[in-house]
């Protein structure tokens, strides 16, 4: 899967690098992202412990975006619980965000950030925290990447109610309903290599047009194979499904998707 392939402009809108699952050969991780063709990976933080990390990384390769990101707090609480690597540390959102906003030029995009009530319940705590970043994306003219798990209504409501128009869906699961919504306010979809076995992303990808399609891992998860960590290089299979879906060639459908990340993130 990672054959050499730098007539493709690839991108990875959304990743987390620094998983302890790429400690040992993060080098490697990034040199196999190159051959593959990728041109740009976006790691996004979720704690402010990560989000320096990401800063760190984009100073580090010359290809990777740091993306600031504040995971739903209860929710991270609740998976700090089940992954042993993940340290929760509670913070201050309006700290964090005050931070952002010093610091906003560092950063290509916010997110992840968004509701989840798959690992999260206080819904009322996330969609006030929720606002509080959506205010500040209007305020920074930032592009959001937002996380919407079993929430995925009540987040395109509270973005219907804002000014943004650069909003990418991450991983999104929402229903028919809410898919055709979403395309039809101008947002953005980012597709993981998982789609070669998901159906509910192939259905996504068959009912929104190629201009708002994006890449992107979410690795080291949502891998193509199962029980092989996912990595940036894996793009290039979301990009071979998506033309098979979209019945074009495989430079064409990655030649649109780095025209939409241009659009989106330049």
């Amino acid at each position: 899967m990672q054959q050499s392939n730098n007539n493709l402009n690839l991108v990875d809108v959304h990743a987390h690098l620094d998983h302890y699952k790429f400690s040992k050969d993060l080098d490697k991780v990034i040199d196999n992202a190159k051959k593959a063709g990728v041109k740009k990976i976006i790691t996004a933080g979720i704690t402010p412990e990560t989000n320096k990390i990401a800063l760190d990384l984009s100073k580090k390769y010359d290809i990777v975006e740091a993306s600031f990101g504040l995971y739903p707090i209860d929710a991270l609480e609740n998976e700090s619980m089940r992954e042993s690597s993940l340290k929760f540390k509670p913070f201050d959102i309006d700290e964090q965000l005050d931070w952002l906003k010093k610091n906003k030029e560092k950063f290509i995009a916010v997110g992840e950030v968004g509701l989840d009530l798959h690992s999260g319940k206080d819904i009322e705590r996330q969609k006030t925290d929720f606002e509080k970043i959506i205010k500040v994306c209007e305020e920074i003219k930032k592009p959001i990447i937002v996380h919407s798990r079993d929430a995925e209504a009540t987040a395109v409501s509270m973005l219907e109610n804002s000014n943004l128009k650069k909003v990418v869906l991450h991983c999104f699961g929402g229903k028919t309903e809410l898919i055709e919504k979403a395309r039809d306010n101008g947002w953005f979809f980012s597709i993981p290599p998982i789609i070669v076995r998901n159906k509910n992303f192939q259905k996504l990808v068959k009912k929104v047009n190629l201009s708002q399609l994006l890449t992107e891992t979410d690795c080291p998860y949502l891998s193509p194979v199962p029980d092989v960590r996912n990595e940036p290089a894996f793009v290039a299979e979301t990009i071979k499904k998506i033309a098979k879906i979209k019945q074009m060639e495989d430079i064409e459908v990655a030649n649109n998707i780095w025209m939409n990340y241009q659009n989106v993130f330049a």
